[in-house]
């Protein structure tokens, strides 16, 4: 086969550290590795077949088998020609899923796959496109170009379309991880339910701010990451207004960016919050409001912070309250 790219889908929850250790563990394959947070890497492994004598999926088994004795993480592997179809491959069932380097075979990998199954394809562009009767990547790729355009407009139609033919120009960019910490929770069951969503986000908001207050550290940047039923995945960032690790700032912002997706009833299978753009609390500025209420809510917070380092994390537990979610 053709080697181009794979991507290795982690398992959820992991530690800062594992993480890293998995991405040097791919660099011990090919130095080209993109992380992915919160929980993939993309690597470009062409330089690497003659050295290794494997081709893209034997080096994808060497990759699963170093991670699984090392970390104890059994990763997914899909291998493709380029990154859209390896990340695709990776979500399906099995340990290392291959598409070959055929048209025919791009075709019928992608034929079925729903909207939301392309990298990329959000869940109001996917009602968008169902309602007009395209809910297949087959089927999108199929229509006219100049007809997408007037569903989705020109830009964005250019790329689902290219997308729905396999067809990602976009090469893998060797970069480091920006130095998170992340938290998720999984769901016992496809969670339609909105409420039960905000009060997980209200759950790991409060999980991140007391760890980075415990760390002496403040985010930047506040990543969501949604996964569905069929496996998909949507991963939305907001810049916060100032670096913090007030739980209330982290809670809204999270608020914020899961209504921004407009899932209704979407099926959920997991929710987590990755606080990027870590630095040291003391470096960064705080703008004063003078606000009664703020000051009073930090106080309780150093309060329950207290009270957590003494008798433990199930000490305190945030208060329920949707209205802003």
């Amino acid at each position: 086969m053709k080697a181009g790219h794979h991507t290795i889908g982690l398992n959820p929850v992991l530690g800062a550290d594992t993480y890293e250790g998995l991405l040097a563990l791919l660099t011990e394959v090919t130095p080209v590795v993109e992380a992915v947070p919160p929980d993939a890497a993309l690597a470009d492994v062409a330089g690497a077949l003659r050295y290794f004598d494997r081709d893209a999926a034997g080096l994808a088994e060497i990759v699963r088998v170093r991670a699984l004795a090392r970390y104890g993480v059994d990763c997914t592997v899909g291998v493709a020609t380029n990154p859209l179809l390896a990340r695709m491959a990776a979500q399906d069932a099995g340990a290392v899923h291959t598409v070959p380097d055929d048209p025919d075979a791009v075709a019928a990998f992608l034929a079925d796959k729903p909207p939301t199954a392309l990298p990329g394809v959000g869940q109001a562009t996917a009602r968008t496109l169902c309602s007009y009767g395209l809910d297949s990547a087959g089927r999108i790729a199929a229509v006219p170009l100049p007809t997408l355009r007037r569903i989705l407009g020109p830009a964005t139609a250019r790329r689902v379309h290219d997308w729905a033919r396999g067809i990602d120009p976009v090469p893998v960019t060797p970069n480091a991880p920006a130095r998170s910490m992340a938290a998720e929770h999984r769901f016992g069951h496809d969670e339609l339910d909105p409420e039960r969503r905000c009060r997980a986000l209200l759950t790991l908001a409060d999980r991140l701010g007391s760890r980075l207050r415990t760390s002496g550290q403040v985010a930047r940047v506040l990543t969501l990451t949604v996964r569905y039923a069929d496996r998909s995945t949507t991963t939305r960032s907001r810049t916060l207004a100032e670096p913090t690790a007030h739980t209330p700032a982290l809670t809204a912002t999270a608020y914020a960016l899961h209504a921004a997706l407009g899932l209704q009833r979407a099926r959920v299978r997991s929710i987590a919050l990755r606080a990027e753009g870590l630095t040291a609390a003391e470096l960064a500025s705080h703008q004063l409001t003078f606000d009664p209420v703020d000051d009073k809510a930090r106080r309780i917070e150093a309060a329950v912070d207290r009270a957590r380092a003494r008798f433990g994390e199930r000490a305190v537990r945030p208060a329920g309250g949707f209205d802003t979610c």
